[in-house]
């Protein structure tokens, strides 16, 4: 992707970070000779491998498990929160009008040769890991032990796992970086005023940027 040198990061525990909150993935494969899109949660080994390892799993009827090219890498897109910025939140524009409508947004782009599970024991234990991290917060949790083995058994043979070390991956956050504080203050004071998860996020990692920038120029 296109990454100004203002947009670009490259602490991988950021990287990490925005994967295991925002784990649903579009994982995008050469598979016979076209690129083919899923749509999947995965999970990230962070310390398996030199970029960590995402794992996840596919219906068995989904071909794309024989297809998806092992010659090729996968791109694995992981987006976070996004949001329009109107050009009036700026002050810039008040001042002179130069301004004009954007979109700020993170992402962190992964790749990786997929390799494909079909271990049962494999398979439980992948499932019993992503069930148990998205369960975590609910009050009475729901655990895989919970279901009957037979059942646990029957949907386990019609899924196949997919593992992707990561080879390489790319960060991106548009924060406005390239902007005057007055604008970057006048984001944050627009953003919130929307009061939606996304919105107030957003604001929120603003909010930081601008806190590290003053200590970055103090030093």
């Amino acid at each position: 992707m296109y990454i100004p040198s203002f947009n670009e990061v490259n602490d991988l525990a950021v990287m990490h970070s925005l994967i295991k909150n925002h784990p649903f993935a579009m994982w995008t494969a050469m598979a016979d000779g076209e690129l083919v899109v899923n749509h999947i949660p995965f999970v990230l080994h962070e310390s398996k491998g030199e970029f960590g390892t995402l794992i996840g799993h596919v219906a068995r009827k989904n071909t794309i498990w024989q297809t998806c090219s092992r010659e090729i890498s996968s791109a694995i897109v992981f987006q976070g929160v996004n949001a329009y910025i109107s050009p009036s939140w700026y002050a810039s524009k008040h001042e002179h009008g130069k301004a004009v409508p954007t979109w700020n947004y993170a992402a962190v782009h992964a790749w990786g040769i997929p390799k494909i599970i079909e271990d049962r024991e494999c398979l439980l234990a992948h499932v019993e890991e992503i069930t148990d991290f998205h369960e975590k917060d609910q009050k009475l949790p729901w655990k895989v032990s919970d279901v009957p083995e037979e059942y646990i058994n029957k949907l386990l043979a019609v899924i196949v796992g997919i593992e992707i070390p990561i080879t390489r991956l790319q960060g991106k956050m548009k924060l406005g970086q390239n902007k005057s504080d007055a604008d970057k203050l006048g984001m944050v004071a627009g953003l919130m005023s929307k009061h939606t998860d996304q919105t107030k996020y957003l604001a929120q990692m603003l909010n930081q940027h601008i806190s590290e920038s003053k200590q970055s120029n103090k030093t």
